[in-house]
This record gives structure tokens, C-alpha cells and sequence, in this order.
């Protein structure tokens, strides 16, 4: 388990958030530590990766749009090079899917878009607190399968497996939620995009043929079908 301090039975988590507007900055901390949080505040990508480097968190709440050269982005891909991984939900006002690519491809882990409301920032970050941490580097791993992002690589037992881009997505996006189950819908929108034009269906066809491509000889897969609620990545 993370670094989270135990309380009179409570689990509670150390945060830093990474946000320069000061008002934003200073109600999502009063929220946080409200809810039982440590917070540590940052205002700009210099200092950020100043306190990731002398300090221990269990979760970074990081804004794209930081001032001077280095931006959250940054911020996120220098962490993620120098092996760090904690877990990362990237705030922006950026909407579309391009950029909801680049910051996943950057290394964080979810991706939240302003305006949003608290409780749906404290449902995702509990999720990935609960979430074992799979990140190292530029590699993700779930069992025998291992991706490498910087080469969009995937293996299984260090053979190479061929993917297509939407499979390599969504596997990709399942190996940063492991445990957590999505419905099609949410794959829908956070895989392929609230832009696109694909269905429901065309969730269920490349959950099965990604399914297909990644078992075991036996038909067994990490990739499994959790009954009403929909599929989830567990090894």
C-alpha cells in the first residue's frame, strides 16, 4: 500500500496539487482537507518538481496550464522519466480527444475537465488509491502483459502482439485503471472520445477482439466482463 497515514481507523492520503489560480487553488485545498486529505500546494511546474523530488505522495492533483516554461505536461512526463509512480489526475480546460491522448500518453492517470465538481475529483481519486500502482517508467504491466509507451509496444511472456490503435487504446487505459470496471458508455466517451461517431457496439467488438488477442491458451484473459456493471482489467 501507499504511503497513507492511518487515524482514529481512517485511511488518510498526502496530496499535492498543482494549481496556479489561487482561488481554485485554495477552495480545492480547504475541500481536500475537509475530507481528511494532507495538502501540499503548488503554483508552478518548478516547484511541483521540487516537492515530488524531496517528498512522498499518494496522489498529485496536476493542471495542465501552469505558468513559465514548465506546464503540468511536463511536469507529468519528467516524474513518470525519473521513474516516478504516483498516481496523476490532470486537470485542464482542454476538451477534446487529442488532448485527453496527449495527457494520458504523458503518464497520468485520469484526466478531468474544468468545470468540475469535488465529489467527482474525490470518486476518482479514491479509485486510484484503491488501485494497486502498475506504472514504473514508460511500462505498463498487468500479469504477463507489459506496454511500452514509448515505443506503443505490447508483449505478453515477451512475445510482441499485434494491436490495432483502438485495441492499444483501450488496453492502454484499462492497464491505468486496474480493478476498476467501466461500462461500455464510459468507454465510449473516455477511450473513443465524446466526438466520435462509434457506438456500444463497437465497445463489445474491440473488448472481444482485444480479449481474443491478449488470453492465455486456455481462453482465460486478464481482460474480464464484470456481470451489470461491464469490463475491467484484473490479472
Amino acid at each position: 500500500m501507499r504511503g497513507i497515514l492511518a487515524l482514529s481507523g481512517e485511511l488518510l492520503a498526502k496530496v499535492l496539487l498543482v494549481e496556479d489560480n489561487s482561488d481554485l487553488a485554495e477552495r480545492l485545498s480547504a475541500w481536500l482537507r475537509a475530507e481528511n486529505y494532507f495538502v501540499d500546494v503548488s503554483a508552478d511546474g518548478e516547484s511541483a518538481l521540487e516537492n515530488l523530488k524531496f517528498y512522498k505522495y499518494d496522489i498529485v492533483i496536476l493542471d495542465w496550464e501552469l505558468p513559465g516554461s514548465i506546464k503540468g505536461i511536463d511536469v507529468c512526463k519528467q516524474f513518470r522519466s525519473e521513474g516516478g509512480n504516483t498516481p496523476i489526475i490532470m486537470l485542464t480546460g482542454r476538451g477534446n480527444v487529442n488532448d485527453k491522448e496527449c495527457g494520458l500518453d504523458s503518464g497520468c492517470d485520469d484526466y478531468l475537465t474544468k468545470p468540475f465538481e469535488p465529489r467527482e475529483l474525490a470518486a476518482r481519486m479514491r479509485s486510484l488509491l484503491r488501485r494497486p500502482t502498475s506504472f514504473t517508467g514508460t511500462i505498463l504491466t498487468a500479469g504477463a502483459i507489459t506496454l511500452e509507451i514509448d515505443t506503443a509496444m505490447v508483449r505478453k511472456n515477451g512475445a510482441v502482439i499485434q494491436l490495432l490503435p483502438l485495441e492499444y487504446k483501450l488496453l492502454e487505459f484499462l492497464l491505468r485503471h486496474q480493478g476498476q470496471p467501466f461500462s461500455p458508455e464510459s468507454l465510449l466517451d473516455r477511450v473513443w472520445g465524446s466526438n466520435s461517431d462509434a457506438s456500444i457496439d463497437a465497445v463489445r467488438t474491440c473488448v472481444k477482439t482485444l480479449r481474443r488477442k491478449i488470453a492465455d491458451q486456455d481462453g482465460s484473459s486478464v481482460l474480464r466482463t464484470v456481470h451489470g456493471v461491464g469490463y475491467k482489467l484484473a490479472p
